[in-house]
């Protein structure tokens, strides 16, 4: 008896089909860093409008953090390290 290919049923159990979900890298609130510096960083760094990286310090400044980018994994550590490069104080961590 033979099997058609058709027929045979492939099991997934091993196989992780959830969307892969983003990694945001969040700037914390430091007392070093100027508030001018902060902005200067975020639009060197993302090439931010300054009025976009003025929103995002005083976020950080007024709430503690703000999300200032979000993306693969190997992206987010490096837009960490780049932040950590300029002196901000910089984590990741996985949506959701």
């Amino acid at each position: 008896m033979s099997v058609s290919p058709a027929t045979i049923e492939r099991t997934t159990e091993d196989e992780d089909v959830r969307p892969d979900r983003p990694w945001l890298v969040i700037v914390w609130n430091d007392p070093i860093n100027l508030m001018s510096y902060v902005t200067y960083v975020l639009q060197k760094l993302f090439g931010y409008p300054k009025e976009k990286a003025t929103r995002l310090m005083l976020q950080v400044h007024h709430e503690g953090r703000a999300i200032v980018s979000s993306g693969t994994r190997e992206r987010a550590e490096l837009d960490v390290f780049r932040l950590h490069e300029h002196g901000l104080w910089a984590t990741m961590e996985q949506e959701g």
